[in-house]
Formats: structure tokens, C-alpha cells, sequence
């Protein structure tokens, strides 16, 4: 989006005013991915960093109030389903601010998790709603959502397209000793199964049975390497666990997998992007256009239909994989759009 946005800013038609709540603190979470991807510093950092839901939602919405105070904004811009999202939303809604919602219209249809509150409530309070797919556009006409609704693509699609084949000077497979195409990537940080001691074990089950069919990475969320520690749980030596890696060293990981075990929006939607069978550790997704395709398969926490979609894989490969996030040029429709407001 910030590359999107520069010819604007140079020709002086925007004044891009960029806040960073502290929602994601860690430098490997965070400042990897601002100097990765080419992203300015943050004008203003709210380093609202921990606490609870309730605490850092409140915390978030009072700073970012300070910051509309003093800048008058035309437009906030918001993006995903994070407790940031609706603090930046609710903050402008009060003060008569118009917002703009990037990713608009996911629904999981699980109201128990955090993501799905935020992306329901900031969708029912914003002036443009910005689609990644056309289910998204559907689920808000289901809400009797109409106006200011927008079928712009996936700004996450543009950034993998983007990076995808650029050359880089060293890869992360061969820091790890990994071949192409034979090992496994996982992800595991979603609270619903992080947060519960028995669905936790069940998930690191999953990972420990994947492990011994494949070599397996999992870059290990700070969160979910506390609760490990917390409920007595142990990853299988056959488990290489990283601190997270950067956008890019995940980008190679992913596209190299020889599929991926995950219980992550935004890896489930990059494994379809790069054409890489996904295994979802979740009993739904927002994502279904992934599951429709076949590309994608809902386990929960279930180490045995984990074990059944592992033997499919090479089946999910021969499947066709219709497009489904736009065309690359999502950034470009959002900014055109805030513009002509």
C-alpha cells in the first residue's frame, strides 16, 4: 500500500500519516517486516504492547484518539480483523472521521474468536469497505451491507506476486539443510488453540505425527512458545523450531513446502496463492475459497484427519486452483478509491 501510495504523496495529492499501535512488538514480528518490504518508519508508535484484550483494545483506542486529535485526517485506513483494526475504527467513528476497511467482509462465522468481533464490528461501522474476494462482498450484502461496498482484490496477493521470483543473496533452506519440495512448513498462534490446554496438545500431536513423515519448520509464535511451556508440552526433536522469521524467509519456506500445516488466515490464503497444498489446523476459515478448490483442508485438532490429508497431498496438486484474489493490483484500486472520495 505505502508503495501504491507514492506517487500520490510526491505529487503532493496525500499526506500519508502512518501509525504503528505496538500490537506486534517483537523486532522479528514487527521492524523485519518494515525494512523487508520497503515500508517507512512509523510517524507515531502507540507501543501499546501487552495486556488483555479488553486493556490493549482500550489502551490502542485512547492513543489513536490522541493522534486523530491532532492530525484531522480526511480518512482513517484500517486493515484485517487485529484488536488495532477496531480500535483505529472505533476512535474515528467517534470523532466523525470516515474509514476505510482493507479486507473487509471475512467471516469465519465463529463468533469465539477475537478476529471475528473485530472484523464484524468494524465492517458495520466503516464508509468503505475494501473486498479481497467475492464471497467477502456477498457475506456484507448479508448484513445488509450495500453501500460503499468494494470487490478491490488481496493486498496480500499484490505483495507475494511482488516478491515471489525477485533474487535474493541467501535463502533460508540452505541455512537450514532443507531440499525443495521435501519438508514441511507449520505455523500454530491462534488463541483458540493455543489457549487450551487440551486442544494445544492435540495440535502439537498434529505437528509431532507431520514430523515423522517429513522434516518440519515451525517458526514459533513468542505466545505460543510461552503456553508449550506453561502446560508441560514438547515438539519432537524431528521439529526444527525457529524464532518467526521475516516476510521473506517465510515467503521461501512456504513456496518450497511440500505442503503446510497451519492454523493462520493469512498462511492459508499465501499456500493457495503459491500453489501449495495447505492442511488447516481450525474447525472453520475465512478463507473458503481455499477449501472449496480442494486446496485447503479443515482438521481442527485432529491428529488423524491431519495424518488422512497428508496422505491426499499429491491428489490436492492435480487439482485446478481458480483465481480468486484479484489481479495484482489491489493496492492500486484502494488508492484510487480513497481519491476520488
Amino acid at each position: 500500500m505505502s508503495r501504491a501510495l507514492e506517487p500520490a504523496i510526491l505529487r503532493g495529492d496525500v499526506r500519508h500519516v502512518l501509525v504503528h499501535t505496538g500490537q506486534h512488538y517483537d523486532a522479528n514480528m514487527s521492524d523485519v517486516f518494515f525494512e523487508e518490504l520497503g515500508i517507512p518508519p512509523a510517524d507515531i508508535n502507540l507501543g501499546v504492547a501487552t495486556g488483555s484484550h479488553g486493556a490493549m483494545t482500550g489502551a490502542m483506542l485512547s492513543g489513536v484518539e490522541q493522534v486523530l486529535l491532532a492530525q484531522r485526517p480526511d480518512w482513517v485506513l484500517v486493515y484485517g480483523d487485529t484488536n488495532s483494526t477496531l480500535a483505529g475504527c472505533l476512535a474515528a467513528v467517534k470523532l466523525h472521521i470516515p474509514v476505510a476497511h482493507v479486507e473487509a467482509g471475512l467471516r469465519s462465522f465463529n463468533r469465539r474468536m477475537p478476529e471475528e468481533i473485530n472484523r464484524v464490528l468494524t465492517d458495520h461501522a466503516s464508509n468503505l469497505l475494501l473486498c479481497p474476494t467475492g464471497r467477502a462482498v456477498e457475506n456484507l450484502h448479508a448484513e445488509g451491507i450495500h453501500k460503499g461496498v468494494h470487490l478491490v482484490g488481496d493486498v496480500m496477493f499484490d505483495i507475494a506476486m511482488h516478491y515471489r521470483d525477485l533474487p535474493r543473496p541467501r535463502c533460508i533452506l540452505d541455512q537450514l539443510g532443507l531440499r525443495r519440495g521435501e519438508f514441511i512448513t507449520a505455523t500454530c498462534h491462534r488463541a483458540e488453540n493455543t489457549d487450551v490446554p487440551a486442544r494445544l496438545a492435540a495440535i502439537v500431536a498434529c505437528i509431532n505425527q507431520a514430523a515423522e513423515r517429513l522434516p518440519l519448520v515451525l517458526p514459533l509464535h513468542p505466545r505460543t512458545r510461552a503456553k508449550l511451556a506453561d502446560h508441560g508440552l514438547r515438539l519432537s526433536n524431528a521439529v526444527t523450531q525457529l524464532d518467526p522469521v521475516g516476510y521473506l524467509d517465510m515467503l521461501d519456506l512456504q513456496r518450497h513446502s511440500a505442503m503446510i500445516l497451519t492454523d493462520s488466515g493469512g498462511v492459508q490464503k499465501e499456500a493457495y496463492i503459491l500453489g501449495i497444498p495447505c492442511i488447516t489446523m481450525r474447525d472453520e476459515t475465512e478463507w473458503v475459497e481455499t477449501v472449496e478448490a480442494g486446496w485447503n483442508v479443515l482438521v481442527g485438532a485432529n491428529a488423524d484427519k491431519a495424518a488422512a490429508a497428508i496422505d491426499q497431498v499429491d491428489a490436492v496438486r492435480a487439482r485446478p486452483r481458480p483465481a480468486a484474489f484479484g489481479d495484482g493490483t489491489s493496492s492500486q484500486k484502494i488508492i484510487a478509491l480513497l481519491l476520488s472520495q
